[in-house]
């Protein structure tokens, strides 16, 4: 069965308890290995870019691929990786939750611009702030206590 689609998906999703443990330092290290793990779902990536203590993705997701499935993939392995590669000796983890939000083609390259600016973007705007923007942008209702509490 073939599918014609194109789905953009916006993934963000923080650190352990919004923790600023991805070393920018070896941020890219980080990119390419998820982007190895992107590759592998069939799936592709059209940016990645992070502050200490959350990750921005732009991907075009599989169909044969549940987001869940996806989003967990990413997780779960990239965690193992920074903790074995010593090179993010203070990350504990990824938070539960994400964000993903879907756009039309049409917009990739403006919320590819988005990703790439991040750390222009942050000198006027927290975290906390953005992701508030973001669902209020989107339709979403949030529940603070989930984006912030880990348990």
């Amino acid at each position: 069965m073939s599918a014609y689609r194109k789905i953009l998906y916006h993934i963000v999703f923080r650190t352990k308890s919004s923790e600023k443990t991805i070393c920018p330092k070896h941020s890219t290290d980080l990119y390419k290995y998820i982007w190895g793990i992107i590759h592998k779902k069939k799936c592709v990536l059209y940016r990645i870019n992070s502050m200490e203590e959350h990750i921005h993705i732009l991907s075009d997701l599989h169909p044969s691929i549940a987001l869940a499935d996806y989003i967990r993939e990413i997780k779960v392995s990239s965690s193992r990786w920074m903790k074995g590669s010593g090179l993010f000796p203070y990350f504990r983890g990824w938070g539960i939750k994400y964000c993903a939000i879907t756009y039309s083609y049409k917009e990739k390259d403006i919320i590819v611009n988005y990703i790439k600016n991040q750390q222009e973007h942050h000198k006027k705007e927290s975290f906390r702030d953005e992701i508030r923007r973001l669902f209020k942008e989107n339709g979403i209702d949030m529940d603070e206590k989930w984006f912030w509490i880990d348990s």
